[in-house]
């Protein structure tokens, strides 16, 4: 599918990709994978043809169809579901020339295609796309103005699919995805039909989707069968069986040179000294395939654990003036849970946690916080309002008034911005860099509640080993909001649901909740064979598009309806008298299959004309 051959590119000083190279093949759904910063959205850009590289080549079939999710979300009055459905730019420009086709052979050829690319189930195929990513009906017939940037986004990444390009380029598509999201979208992307090719540092959407890893490590590419898991264990072991093979080589080399610096001035020996110092020069030293070192997260935790439990409510209700948002919270919180909230985006599983920590007022019931508990907050949004002047060295000294300078370096280098580091502005910092400040800040005091709400984005695979790795180092409570399902799975061991206006305890493991949630959602395959079956099968053909009732007399319909069934029908008479000739079959058997296909589906694109027609007459004849 995507040959890339002595690809090389660089960005200022520093060099993204040094004479890399990979064969990606058809049909495989291929994970792409490095550290953040590498270059991966950078090969995107190159494969969209947004940049051309220094040297090298990156080589794609003639006529391939690109579908990547553009960078700004999608806005204006147009319904959701419209603009979806506007993604398949075949299907609407054939849609509008249906419209005005007055040559009776391209009509014909039109209704083909029309079938061809069952076109007959594509409002089914969008709202089931929509209704999975977390849109119901309701919300599919609104404007993209009326939705935030994120949600915007979600209908940016359902256009792509509903598009159904022979490669798809998908960035970290999970990032403005809830769980219940991303599990839709993995379970989706298991059976996609064509090529896909996706940057993302979800383990779980990596192992359940891909069946290739696209490495990308020191400017050099390398794919891996398997999906991730396996991808990590071939890398271990190549790592282990490259570190004895280097092990060796050094002891050869000692050995040879040894034999040089005794035996170089000996007449006896010279010729042998000789040899062995060009097996010297020809021997390739072996580099041992090193991962470059995460720097770890470090969450202080409380000096000392309360009496259980922190947070008991009885009946507590909560919200945003006079709308209601949760009731009948009737739940405690001990000092050593670990809590994942689970629930669709707007359920109000912020407000929730907003509530725990004391940052909303309760609006009935009661709620029991202890008095000395401290609580730590990292939510997305704050990682957008730090000061970009800012450095950490200046956010630290705020919270260590007393400090000396070299305390405050040293807690720095505690949160992971040690040396100059420290010293960079916030707009200078990475996504990932960002977090990282954040969630140092949110836990600098070591509180005994720790609420994150999604820490992972902008987290490469290897840190967020490093978070899941604090996490359970943290001896205080937490609740954990995230789209992250090997998160959830590595660091809770309660599960709670907000669903219906309320939080109730989930009783079962995640592979149970994705269950759920399939079968609520159900899959975009499934809505759409439903579509298809009761369209009449995949070879129902696509009448004409009708205005609706609502703004033309129903004379008007009739008459646009009878045209069609007359055009329909002298379409079919000029098909029978060329069947009905001899030297059709003679000239060319393959016009007169093609002719016989035709007629066919003229056939069922009368009988669906003509159902409307009678319904529209019964319309009329109630009417009068």
């Amino acid at each position: 599918m995507l040959h890339i051959n002595d690809l090389t590119f660089r960005l200022g000083p520093r060099i993204l990709f040094d004479k890399a190279g990979a064969a990606l093949p058809d049909q495989a759904r291929i994970g792409f994978v490095g550290r953040n910063g590498t270059g991966k959205t950078t090969l995107f850009r190159m494969i969209s043809g947004e940049l051309h590289p220094e040297g090298g080549t990156l080589s794609l079939p003639r006529n391939v169809r690109l579908g990547r999710v553009e960078q700004e979300a999608p806005g204006g009055p147009t319904k959701m579901v419209d603009f979806v459905l506007s993604a398949d730019v075949e299907r609407a420009a054939l849609m509008d020339e249906a419209e005005t086709a007055t040559d009776p052979t391209r009509i014909a050829d039109i209704q083909t295609r029309l079938v061809d690319i069952e076109a007959h189930a594509a409002p089914a195929r969008a709202a089931a796309i929509l209704s999975g990513l977390g849109f119901n009906k309701a919300a599919q017939d609104r404007a993209l103005s009326e939705f935030s940037g994120g949600w915007r986004m979600r209908v940016a990444l359902a256009a792509v699919l509903f598009s159904r390009p022979d490669l798809l380029l998908l960035d970290e598509p999970t990032n403005y995805l809830d769980l219940e999201g991303t599990l839709w979208l993995i379970d989706y992307l298991s059976t996609y039909p064509a090529t896909i090719l996706v940057i993302s540092h979800d383990r779980d959407l990596l192992d359940a989707v891909c069946d290739h890893i696209l490495h990308l490590d020191q400017a050099k590419l390398t794919l891996w069968r398997g999906n991730y898991a396996s991808f990590e264990r071939q890398r271990r072991e190549q790592q282990a069986i490259q570190i004895k093979h280097k092990k060796k080589q050094d002891e050869q080399r000692k050995h040879l040179q040894t034999f040089v610096d005794r035996f170089r001035a000996s007449a006896t020996k010279a010729k042998q000294a000789q040899s062995r110092i060009k097996m010297l020069a020809r021997m390739e030293p072996v580099s041992a395939m090193v991962d470059s070192q995460v720097l770890p997260f470090n969450f202080p935790s409380p000096e000392k654990q309360l009496s259980p439990p922190i947070v008991a409510m009885d009946g507590v209700s909560v919200g945003y003036g006079d709308r209601t948002v949760l009731s009948r919270l009737s739940l405690n919180i001990s000092n050593d849970d670990r809590i994942g909230l689970l629930g669709s985006n707007g359920n109000g599983k912020s407000t929730f946690a907003k509530l725990v920590a004391g940052r909303l007022d309760v609006a009935g019931g009661t709620i029991r916080r202890s008095s000395k508990m401290t609580v730590g907050f990292f939510a997305q949004h704050q990682v957008e309002e730090l000061d970009e002047k800012q450095t950490p060295y200046q956010c630290v000294a705020e919270r260590m008034r007393d400090g000396t300078e070299a305390k405050i370096r040293g807690r720095c280098a505690q949160l992971g911005f040690p040396n100059v580091k420290a010293d960079t502005p916030v707009s200078n910092l990475s996504g990932g860099e960002k977090a990282r400040l954040m969630m140092g800040m949110a836990t600098f005091d070591g509180p005994h509640l720790l609420i994150l709400d999604e820490p992972t984005n902008h987290l490469d695979i290897d840190s967020r080993a490093a978070l899941i790795e604090a996490i359970n180092d943290y001896d205080g409570a937490i609740i954990i909001i995230a789209h992250d399902r090997y998160l959830i799975e590595a660091c809770a061991d309660r599960l709670w649901l907000v669903e219906k206006g309320t939080v109730t305890t989930f009783d079962g493991d995640m592979d149970e909740y994705k269950s759920l949630v399939l079968e609520n959602a159900g899959g975009a395959k499934r809505s759409a064979r439903k579509a298809d079956k009761a369209a009449g099968g995949a070879t129902a053909p696509i009448p004409l598009k009708k205005p609706g009732r609502n703004h033309i007399p129903i004379r008007k319909q009739l008459d646009a309806v009878e045209e069609k069934m007359g055009k329909f029908q002298a379409l079919i008479t000029r098909i029978d008298t060329a069947l009905a000739n001899p030297e059709t079959f003679q000239r060319d058997k393959g016009k007169a299959a093609t002719l016989a296909q035709q007629r066919k589906e003229l056939e069922k694109a009368l009988t669906v004309v003509e159902e409307e027609w009678l319904m529209l007459t019964t319309e009329s004849e109630a009417a009068q």
